[in-house]
């Protein structure tokens, strides 16, 4: 399926830089128009009504957020372009949104329009995507998570996180009180948001709270961890050496 879409950002090289790796290594993405600014923008967005926004975060006057604020249709999907790794651009990976750090790499480019290309038509809500951002951005105080549902997003404390377990291409997050959520986030997703200093992928399958939930790590038995809610998760060998040195910190 053919996606049109527009790169939105005010730097020419990196529009033109963009355009020739999407014609490289994207053939099914056709850059109708570019725009320098959320002015230029809106326009072309009302011309030629896409299915994709490459879009600048930062701009002057307005930034990439201000623009989609200021649009009342959101019939297409956005990847979002940045110069700054801000941690709470980490709440964008967690959504339907992807985002690309620049220099573009080119298999995240590939990846991001590979999950566009799955859901074309699929109108994202950016009130949402607002709102985690802000608990990612606060994270280390608030110690809160928003995490991407089947059916939405459950904002949930980190601390009550026990473990996160891989289920194909979703995620199932187990919680102190017994509850267990199904997140539509894979688990190679959790393990780039998630703070490394409360959690460990020790296996392929498995992240752990290792802060707050880890009660025992046993090596007799086969190099598992027990967790304080009696569960009982595999330690892999490619982990071992890096997980025992991140226990003796504690």
């Amino acid at each position: 399926m053919n996606i049109s879409a527009i790169i939105i950002d005010d730097e020419l090289h990196a529009r033109s830089n963009l355009r020739m790796l999407l014609e490289d290594y994207c053939p099914n993405v056709t850059v109708v128009a570019e725009a320098q600014s959320a002015n230029e923008a809106r326009e072309q967005i009302s011309i030629h009504k896409p299915n994709l926004l490459f879009l600048d975060i930062n701009m002057p006057n307005e930034d990439g957020f201000d623009l989609l604020n200021s649009l009342e249709d959101k019939n297409f999907s956005v990847i979002f372009i940045t110069a700054h790794n801000q941690f709470a651009l980490k709440a964008i990976k967690a959504g339907a949104i992807d985002y690309l750090e620049k220099p573009i790499d080119i298999d995240q480019l590939i990846e991001a329009v590979a999950k566009i290309k799955i859901h074309p038509d699929e109108i994202s809500d950016f009130n949402t995507i607002k709102k985690m951002i802000h608990y990612y951005q606060h994270e280390t105080t608030t110690g809160t998570i928003a995490i991407p549902t089947l059916t939405g997003y459950e904002i949930i404390k980190t601390s009550d996180i026990v473990r996160l377990e891989a289920d194909e291409s979703y995620t199932k997050l187990f919680l102190i009180d017994g509850k267990k959520i199904v997140s539509s986030m894979t688990i190679a997703r959790y393990e780039d948001v998630l703070n490394t200093a409360i959690f460990f992928r020790v296996h392929k399958s498995h992240i752990i709270n290792t802060k707050y939930h880890l009660k025992e790590f046993n090596r007799q038995d086969g190099n598992v961890v027990i967790m304080d809610n009696g569960s009982i998760i595999p330690v892999s060998r490619r982990k071992l050496t890096e997980f025992i040195n991140a226990i003796k910190t504690f």
